[in-house]
């Protein structure tokens, strides 16, 4: 390779590095941006990924691969946007027609990112991580391994997540009772092996530092 040659080929993975980094900034904002519309506290987006991402590495998801788990945990309530506040904020139980207004949040998340290439192999998070292991879930009702693993990763945690924190129907359970139906749903609601993982407390530590 010559100089001229070498010194662009540096050039083009020093842009494509930039572009990259743009990218997840972006990312990151929009996260952030969601946190504020739902009244999330900030940061609690950072935390679910974080968590999702510690489990992945135990269960032997590549580097490359948890990039694309990261991007995906951090949209993966995107859809949301599209869902009003009137049911998102809502304080009582929510009723048949507004469950079924949530539920389209996830084919929402899928038509919003769709059309950027770059958050192509991020998207089955946003769109999946709502299936269940024995086909009762949603948008599409896969079952078992017809759910993409990042998926089966993420909706562990973010089950988990949910539970341990208020929210506007509900206050928060203590950690041992979420950890107990977790395990309970191993092999219903979640994937056994993505469960048995899980069960390490170290996957689960507190992240403190969000995002800047």
């Amino acid at each position: 390779m010559t100089d001229e040659n070498s010194s662009l080929f540096q050039s083009l993975q020093h842009s494509l590095v930039e572009l990259t980094v743009a990218y997840d900034s972006t990312v990151e904002a929009f996260s952030r941006a969601l946190e504020m519309r739902e009244g999330e506290p900030i940061g609690h987006t950072h935390q679910v990924t974080e968590v999702a991402v510690n489990l992945a590495k135990v269960l032997g998801v590549s580097t490359i691969d948890l990039a694309h788990i990261r991007r995906g945990a951090l949209l993966h309530d995107i859809g949301k946007m599209g869902i009003p506040e009137s049911i998102l904020k809502k304080e009582r139980q929510l009723d048949k027609e507004e469950m079924a207004v949530i539920r389209l949040h996830p084919q929402y998340a899928y038509d919003l990112l769709f059309p950027i290439v770059f958050l192509h192999p991020a998207i089955d998070i946003p769109f999946c991580h709502h299936e269940r292991w024995d086909g009762s879930g949603y948008p599409q009702g896969l079952k078992g391994e017809q759910i993409p693993f990042s998926a089966r990763i993420f909706a562990v945690v973010d089950v988990w997540d949910a539970l341990i924190s208020n929210r506007p129907q509900r206050k928060a359970w203590p950690e041992d009772l979420a950890i107990d139906l977790i395990r309970e749903q191993a092999g219903q609601q979640f994937d056994a092996n993505v469960v048995d993982a899980f069960l390490n407390r170290k996957i689960r530590k507190k992240v403190t530092k969000p995002f800047v």
